[in-house]
């Protein structure tokens, strides 16, 4: 399959397409001024994404992601209440900008005849939204949350569940994702994969190999337009 274009190319969102960058001025504002505990907070947010589904529960991506910055703070001796850290969270991630090479990646696949879908974990209205404050809605083909499975990526039947929707095959479909447990879901759900190794990501050593690994998504769009 390696140099054969997939029939679908599925996008991570946040930290994949759009910058966190900006969040560390709202989330380290909201923890008193320490805006290294963004990243704490992040994987702590992913962290207890996967509990609540591999306990078979749902919550949405911004009310898991306001109880863990209560719980952040909270450590840090800092008390947030739910509806102010709701506030932080929502307003946070809708407002992320895109990678500054992102645009010109995009139009490049799509110009090459790629169908692009985002694929993300946060709400439908909130990846809406996202993608118009950014302005990559024209970009995509379509716009998936995980929201209807009730279960986060990368659980199998999510990935699975994706690929049904755009009538495609698992190894027809190809994630693009700056997180190595999102690359190795997607790997291990038969997918195949491209890992955008953002500052401070990694692919995870026991997954299957990633075939394409690329340091941002335009040098990932010049591998994939060459592809037959």
């Amino acid at each position: 399959m390696k140099n054969i274009k997939p029939k679908v190319l599925f996008f991570d969102v946040n930290e994949t397409l759009l910058d966190l960058s900006p969040m560390k001025e709202q989330i380290g504002e909201a923890l008193n001024g320490n805006k290294d505990l963004l990243k704490l907070w992040f994987t702590t947010l992913l962290q207890y994404s996967l509990v609540t589904s591999a306990a078979e529960q749902y919550y949405s991506f911004a009310n898991i992601g306001a109880a863990t910055l209560q719980m952040v703070a909270a450590n840090n001796n800092i008390e947030i209440n739910t509806n102010k850290a709701e506030n932080i969270v929502t307003n946070a991630l809708r407002s992320l900008p895109p990678h500054p090479e992102v645009k010109q990646a995009l139009t490049q696949l799509k110009d090459a005849g790629y169908t692009l879908v985002a694929f993300t974990n946060s709400s439908q209205e909130g990846l809406i939204k996202q993608f118009k404050n950014a302005d990559l809605t024209n970009y995509f083909d379509d716009l998936i949350s995980v929201e209807p499975t009730n279960k986060f990526k990368p659980f199998s039947n999510t990935n699975a569940w994706g690929a049904k929707k755009m009538n495609i095959q698992p190894n027809e479909a190809m994630l693009v994702a700056a997180h190595g447990w999102d690359v190795a879901g997607a790997l291990w759900a038969g997918w195949r994969a491209a890992f955008i190794s953002r500052p401070g990501q990694q692919v995870f050593p026991l997954a299957p190999k990633t075939e394409i690994v690329a340091p941002d998504l335009q040098i990932a769009a010049d591998t994939l337009v060459a592809y037959l």
